[in-house]
């Protein structure tokens, strides 16, 4: 064993050649192909590609929602083999159920997993106020504005405190500004929490803003086109809110980049 391997440590996450096919009556159709990546403890990824090249499969797979037609998918070195309470995952939507409070649906994914309940409700209190939302606690879902039910929704993932954090374009729904503002709180809560992320999203500025390395898929079937670690040396030892960093020199050349690794001018 090499100095290097010795000192670097064992992937939180790890995709081992992953194939994935659909049958239907039309045949077969190769969705991703040869996709081997690491995700280490801490480390937050953007996987970033064009519509159907198969990002959000990939996090499926990951949550043990989807099973590989072939190869593996390990979490902590153990193979994936069905949803797992070290996954936590935000979808598009923020899924609140309307006839329940904002508590009450912080503590849904708690209350599937069976975990201790005062110990769950204690920590989504904690993380609800953290948010702002404090003062919210009894309200229901349609008394707030997109971003709080957003909040919402991430307070619910983490309430399980899952190692890792699988998200699915968890800003797309919301206006500009708002997204700009919740990208930058959710960001800053990751790292504080020492949660492992993998982001998927269409939007190359928040992958760059958001994540220390960004995957790029090719089109279908998905592969891994290049990887990107993102570093701002501008802003020395301190890596910048994701909000700063759009404004940081190095900005511009990563968009550039990844722009023509995406080769969205070319018709699919």
């Amino acid at each position: 064993m090499t100095e290097l391997s010795a000192s670097r440590p064992q992937p939180k996450v790890k995709l081992r050649d992953i194939e994935l096919r659909y049958f239907s009556r039309d045949g077969e159709t190769q969705a991703l192909t040869d996709i081997s990546l690491s995700v280490y403890p801490g480390e937050f990824v953007a996987i970033i590609g064009q519509s159907g090249c198969g990002k959000s499969t990939l996090l499926s797979l990951i949550a043990g929602l989807m099973r590989p037609t072939g190869g593996e998918v390990l979490i902590d070195g153990k193979p994936v083999t069905g949803p797992s309470r070290k996954i936590g995952y935000m979808l598009q939507q923020d899924y609140l159920f309307e006839w329940r409070t904002i508590l009450d649906n912080a503590l849904l994914g708690a209350e599937i997993q069976g975990t201790d309940m005062a110990v769950a409700r204690e920590r989504a209190i904690r993380l609800l106020t953290r948010y702002g939302l404090g003062k919210f606690l009894d309200y229901l879902p349609r008394q707030l504005s997109g971003g709080m039910r957003q909040r919402v929704a991430l307070a619910r993932t983490l309430t399980t405190d899952p190692d890792v954090v699988l998200l699915d374009e968890p800003f797309s729904a919301l206006d500009s500004q708002t997204r700009l503002t919740l990208a930058d709180e959710v960001g800053d809560v990751l790292r504080r929490e020492g949660k492992t992320a993998i982001l998927v999203t269409h939007d190359i500025g928040e992958a760059i803003s958001m994540a220390e390395r960004i995957v790029v898929l090719s089109r279908r079937p998905g592969r891994v086109k290049s990887e990107h670690p993102i570093h701002f040396e501008s802003a020395g030892s301190a890596r910048p809110t994701p909000l700063a960093s759009r404004d940081a020199p190095e900005f511009n050349a990563w968009f550039n980049t990844i722009w023509r690794e995406l080769d969205v001018h070319v018709g699919a």
